[in-house]
């Protein structure tokens, strides 16, 4: 058991379930009340630090109240309470006077804070609508009312419509400006970010169980990421092939050949019809035209750009009878998707990359609002690793946690980066990393280099293409490793 959520090296999410049971655990040990006034002071005291980061101050300044039924409400009520002594002005909007935490609306009204129709002249609104135990959209009258907030919104625990568990919105819903997470973060912390904010965790005692769902932490990723030794040559750092690109789409070879020549310092070989361009690009790359004759390798990268013709079906059926860890992408998952005894039951790691569109193929069926149990189910059933792509990128390893990635933005999607992201798995495999390890940890430098691309040289963020994603591998790598380097 662990003490809340998140440790050094990892962060871990847990289910409306399992919080539920840890909090029915914590109220044997503590009195009645304690856990929801933990949470409310922890509210309350984010609540204040905005206050006086957007306004200067604190005490005179306006905060109005969403309350819902049930303990959400609560929290958001008992923080209301502790805001009044610190000076501010409150108001709540009950959504359900009838059902409105009793206790909670008591020590509201007994610090002078009031009860009102609508959102005023608020400097800040606080979600209490609904929490953990909240499944689909706002009703019609709540929906109404968070349309016409024009102020930041801070969720308590979590933004009231959005999924706790999956992070799905299938209609109104509210986006928060900040998060304040109760006890441990929730999967829809990580799968629905964007609708978050920036998150706060206020532990209040939980004991937690070992999470199905976890984040590694920057830090850990730079510290293990492999770097050159003493004693280590070309051969030793791992030596990774790359079967990509064709006469259609000779860019996807030098995307994610390139990409696997940035990630470590091994040696890259390149086989397949656009040798030419990628030794134009890349000339310490070795380039042959077929798996025979391409030398010793310690991984392979098939698929972006690579086609489904006969000849692209043959190479994978070569590279995949090997003993040698591969990574599956683009056309190689479509081609998987016809015939995927190619790869059920492989002994050696493998790793398939699919897109949402990839993954209804490979399934036969869509992926649905459930992404984490839709790619552990698929990595059970093959008997392999899955990295689905996302904004929140999950990697599914059978028998193991899910580790996800959320990318804190949108700017890897874009035509090419999933090349790149292949060629970082291929090479992070090639230098002996573990399958699961490599694609998330290929996943958090990919997601770096976009951001870093997206920012380069201005003063706000911009669109960018898979090249200037590729051109940031390094400096992301570079900043990972500083990050390990800084916690060691």
């Amino acid at each position: 058991m662990a003490q809340d959520s998140g440790a050094a090296d990892r962060r871990g999410y847990f289910t409306a379930d399992e919080i539920r049971a840890a909090e029915a655990e914590l109220f044997t040990r503590v009195p009645d009340g304690v856990p929801m006034r933990r949470a409310a002071y922890g509210l309350a005291t984010v609540v204040a630090g905005e206050l006086r980061a957007r306004t200067g101050g604190v005490a005179g300044r306006s905060v109005t109240l969403l309350v819902g039924s049930g303990d959400n409400g609560g929290d958001a009520l008992w923080a209301g309470s502790m805001l009044r002594r610190r000076g501010v002005s409150v108001s709540a909007v009950l959504l359900n006077p009838e059902r409105a935490h009793a206790r909670g609306l008591a020590a509201f009204r007994q610090t002078g804070g009031r009860v009102r129709a609508d959102i005023g002249d608020a400097h800040l609104v606080i979600d209490g609508i609904v929490g953990i135990s909240g499944r689909g959209p706002l009703r019609t009258g709540a929906a109404k009312i968070v349309a016409g907030i024009d102020v930041p919104i801070i969720a308590a625990d979590l933004p009231s419509g959005v999924d706790p568990d999956t992070g799905a919105v299938e209609g109104p819903a509210v986006r928060a400006d900040v998060t304040v997470a109760f006890g441990a973060y929730k999967p829809v912390h990580a799968l629905a970010a964007a609708w978050c904010g920036r998150i706060e965790l206020v532990p209040i005692g939980l004991r937690l169980p070992e999470p199905g769902l976890v984040a590694l932490a920057p830090a850990a990723i730079g510290a293990a990421w492999p770097v050159p030794h003493a004693t280590d040559d070309k051969y030793t750092q791992g030596v990774v092939g790359v079967c990509a690109g064709s006469a259609t789409y000779p860019g996807a070879a030098v995307l994610c050949t390139g990409a696997a020549v940035a990630a470590t310092s091994g040696l890259v070989r390149y086989v397949g019809t656009g040798a030419s361009q990628v030794l134009a690009h890349l000339p310490e790359v070795i380039a042959s035209q077929t798996i025979s004759s391409t030398g010793r390798v310690q991984a392979w990268v098939f698929g972006p750009g690579a086609g489904t013709d006969s000849d692209a079906h043959q190479r994978l059926t070569e590279i995949l009878a090997t003993d040698l860890p591969v990574v599956v992408d683009a056309d190689g998952l479509t081609m998987l998707a016809a015939n995927p005894d190619l790869v059920r039951g492989r002994s050696a790691p493998t790793v398939l990359t699919p897109h949402a569109g990839e993954f209804a193929r490979l399934t036969g069926r869509k992926l649905g609002a459930d992404r984490v149990a839709a790619v552990r189910e698929l990595a059970e059933s093959w008997g392999l690793t899955v990295l689905l792509k996302g904004r929140a990128t999950l990697v599914a390893t059978p028998g193991r946690p899910v580790l996800v990635n959320e990318a804190g933005g949108s700017w890897a999607a874009t035509a090419g980066s999933g090349d790149v992201l292949s060629g970082v798995i291929g090479a992070l495999l090639a230098a002996g990393a573990d399958a699961r390890w490599a694609a998330a940890a290929a996943a958090r430098a990919h997601a770096l280099a976009a951001n870093l691309a997206a920012h380069e040289g201005n003063s706000a963020p911009a669109p960018i293409s898979a090249s200037p994603l590729s051109a940031q591998l390094r400096t992301a790598i570079g900043t990972l490793r500083a990050l390990g380097t800084a916690s060691a």
